[in-house]
C-alpha cells in the first residue's frame, strides 16, 4: 500500500473505527455493520491508491461523500470504504458560466460562492448534501424543474476506474462512462473525484408561500394539488407536506410549501397566487404572505427544521402515476400511522415535459413524486417505526412508476429505479469497466 494512503487509514478493530465509520452518515443509525477498513481521501491519488490497496487484499470498495444516503449503503460488512469528503475543491469561471467541484463539495457552500457571481446551479435542497451522491443519483435540486436536474447539467467528470486508473468523462470522451454516473447512484462502477458543471443566471428573487390545513383535509388538498398540478409555473416547487407538528398549528396537519424563483418579486407573488386565489383557502388554518430569503438562509432553515440532526432516518419514496382516488387511501392510513416528528410525508409536483433529458442512466420519473421520513428521535419511538416508509412505500407500489435513488431504501424493498434497457446497459458497462465487480452496486444487491 501506497505509504501517503496508509497514514490516513483505519481498521476495523483499532481505537475509535466505529466511530470514524458512524460519522460519515448524517443519520444516527448504526447499521451495526463495518467495513474491513476506512480511507479518508484528500486527492484523487488517494482514491486510485486505496483503490488498488483494496484490489491487493481482494476487498470490494464503497464510497461516500456527504452521508446524506437515508439507507446507508456506503456502509457494508466487509471490504474498503473511502471517504471523499475532503475533496471539497470549489472552482468557479464567470464568464464561461462553469465550475469544477470535488464530490464532498457541500451544497450550501456551492451556493454561496456562486451567489456572489450573479450564478446558480441546482444544489440540494439540504444545506450540508455533498455533491457527489447528489449529483450521481440524479441531483433533484432547487429549481430542477426550470434548470433540470443536477446531472442534466453535469459536462463532465474525473473518474477512478476499478484499476485505478484516473480518466475523463464527457459527452466526446469515455460516454460511456459519462452515460453510466449520470444517473446510476450507488450502481456507478467508480468513483468521481472531480465534476464538471455548467451554471445559469441566478433568479432575481427566491421565496416561499405557505398554507397550513389541519390533518381533516389531506383529502382535499390531495385532489386540489393534483388537479392543478400540471398548470403551476415550472419556476415553482409545488410541495405537500404531511407533518404531526405542522407550521402554525402544532398538531397533525397539511403544509402546502412553494418555493418560487423569479426575476422579481411581483413576478414570484404572481406565480404564487393560485394559493390565495384557490378554492381551498376558506378552510386553511393559515396563509402567509409570500416571504423572500437568500436561497442559502431557506436551505439552512429548512434543514434544521425538517432534518434535524440526532435522527434516525428511515427513508423511502415512489413515483407515482396512478389514479389519484386509489393513491388518497393509502396517503390517508399512512399519515394515520405516522411516526412523532420530524417523520413526515413529501409530496411533489413533479410533471416533467417528455422528451427532455439527454440520454443518461437517470430514465424514472412521472407526474408526482412521493418520499416518506421516518426521523426517530431520543426514546419515544416504536420498532414499527423503522417500517413505517417501506410498508407505505410498498402499498404504493401498484400505482407506481419505481423510485428514486435520492430517496431509497434499497437495503430493505428491492426497487426499480431505472428503466429495463438502461439497467441492462449499466450491467453490460459495469462487466466492461469492473469485471471483479470490485465496486459494490446497489445496497439491494
Amino acid at each position: 500500500m501506497n505509504p501517503d494512503v496508509r497514514a490516513i487509514a483505519r481498521q476495523r478493530g483499532e481505537p475509535g473505527f466505529d466511530e470514524a465509520v458512524l460519522a460519515t452518515s448524517f443519520g444516527e443509525e448504526d447499521p451495526g455493520i463495518r467495513p474491513h477498513a476506512l480511507v479518508k481521501a484528500r486527492s484523487a491519488d488517494d482514491v486510485s491508491q486505496a483503490v488498488l490497496w483494496a484490489r491487493d487484499r481482494n476487498w470490494r470498495v464503497a464510497c461516500c461523500s456527504g452521508g446524506h444516503a437515508w439507507s446507508q449503503n456506503h456502509i457494508r460488512d466487509s471490504g474498503l470504504l473511502i471517504d471523499l469528503s475532503a475533496l471539497d475543491e470549489i472552482a468557479i469561471d464567470p464568464a464561461g458560466r462553469s465550475a469544477v467541484v470535488g464530490p464532498g463539495c457541500i451544497s450550501g457552500d456551492l451556493d454561496a460562492a456562486l451567489s456572489p457571481h450573479g450564478l446558480f446551479f441546482p444544489v440540494a435542497h439540504a444545506f450540508t448534501v455533498g455533491m457527489g451522491g447528489f449529483l450521481l443519483q440524479g441531483g433533484f435540486g432547487w429549481n430542477s424543474r426550470m434548470v433540470g436536474l443536477g446531472c442534466d447539467n453535469v459536462t463532465g467528470a474525473d473518474v477512478v476506474l476499478a484499476d485505478g486508473t484516473l480518466i475523463h468523462a464527457s459527452r466526446s470522451q469515455n460516454e460511456d462512462v459519462f452515460w453510466a454516473l449520470r444517473g446510476s447512484g450507488t450502481g456507478f462502477f467508480g468513483i468521481v473525484t472531480k465534476f464538471y458543471l455548467a451554471l445559469h443566471e441566478r433568479p432575481g428573487f427566491t421565496g416561499i408561500k405557505m398554507q397550513v390545513f389541519r390533518l381533516k383535509h389531506l383529502e382535499k388538498v390531495i385532489r386540489w394539488a393534483h388537479e392543478i398540478g400540471p398548470q403551476i409555473s415550472s419556476q415553482v416547487e409545488f410541495q405537500i407536506v404531511v407533518n404531526r407538528k405542522a407550521f402554525g398549528i402544532f398538531s397533525h396537519g397539511v403544509e402546502v410549501v412553494t418555493p418560487v424563483f423569479a426575476e422579481s418579486r411581483a413576478e414570484a407573488k404572481e406565480l404564487v397566487a393560485f394559493i390565495d386565489k384557490g378554492p381551498l383557502r376558506p378552510a386553511a388554518s393559515l396563509t402567509l404572505p409570500l416571504i423572500g430569503a437568500p436561497l442559502g438562509n431557506i436551505m439552512k432553515v429548512a434543514e434544521k427544521v425538517i432534518f434535524p440532526t440526532g435522527t434516525r432516518w428511515h427513508a423511502d419514496n415512489v413515483w407515482l402515476d396512478g389514479p389519484v382516488e386509489q393513491v388518497i387511501p393509502v396517503l390517508q392510513e399512512t399519515a394515520a400511522n405516522q411516526p412523532g416528528a420530524p417523520s413526515h410525508i413529501l409530496w411533489l409536483n413533479w410533471n416533467p415535459a417528455p422528451g427532455t433529458r439527454d440520454a443518461m442512466a437517470f430514465s424514472i420519473e412521472a407526474r408526482t413524486y412521493l418520499a416518506l421520513y421516518g426521523g426517530l428521535r431520543g426514546k419515544k419511538w416504536q420498532p414499527s417505526d423503522r417500517d413505517w416508509a417501506t410498508k407505505a412505500a410498498e402499498a404504493l407500489m401498484l400505482h407506481s412508476a419505481g423510485s428514486q435513488l435520492a430517496d431509497e431504501n434499497l437495503r430493505r424493498r428491492p426497487a426499480r429505479v431505472m428503466s429495463e434497457s438502461n439497467l441492462a446497459r449499466l450491467e453490460t458497462l459495469r462487466a466492461k469497466y469492473d469485471p471483479a465487480r470490485r465496486f459494490f452496486s446497489f445496497g439491494g444487491n
